[in-house]
């Protein structure tokens, strides 16, 4: 397989992670101190990455991979958290945002 097909596996294990993500924060909001149901099933998914992360570590330099993995997740968890948990997003935190993305570019092209 080429390792253009192993990138996009490490976007989307990102995205499955950032899933996992979403079921952990469920855990943390209710009454409870923690939701058992929720924290389970955002276990199960992060558990379930593990043989994908495998073969695309196995396959790409870990640097590399851990730009991908760093620029995805913090793309992904911005999204779901301004869309689907409502948080406002101001303009610091866009710039912050771009200012991560941009280091991490930077830190793959130069490391």
């Amino acid at each position: 397989m080429t390792k253009l097909f192993y990138l996009v596996l490490a976007i989307f294990l990102s995205f499955i992670g950032v899933i996992g993500d979403f079921f952990i924060n469920l855990a943390g909001e209710g009454k409870k101190f923690i939701e058992f149901k929720w924290f389970i099933i955002g276990f199960l998914i992060y558990a379930s990455t593990a043989i994908g992360w495998f073969f695309v570590m196995k396959n790409i330099k870990l640097a590399t991979t851990g730009i991908f993995y760093a620029v995805s997740t913090v793309i992904f968890l911005a999204i779901l958290g301004t869309f689907y948990f409502k948080e406002p997003i101001n303009i610091y935190e866009i710039i912050g945002i771009i200012g991560a993305i941009v280091s991490i570019i930077l830190l793959g092209k130069f490391a």
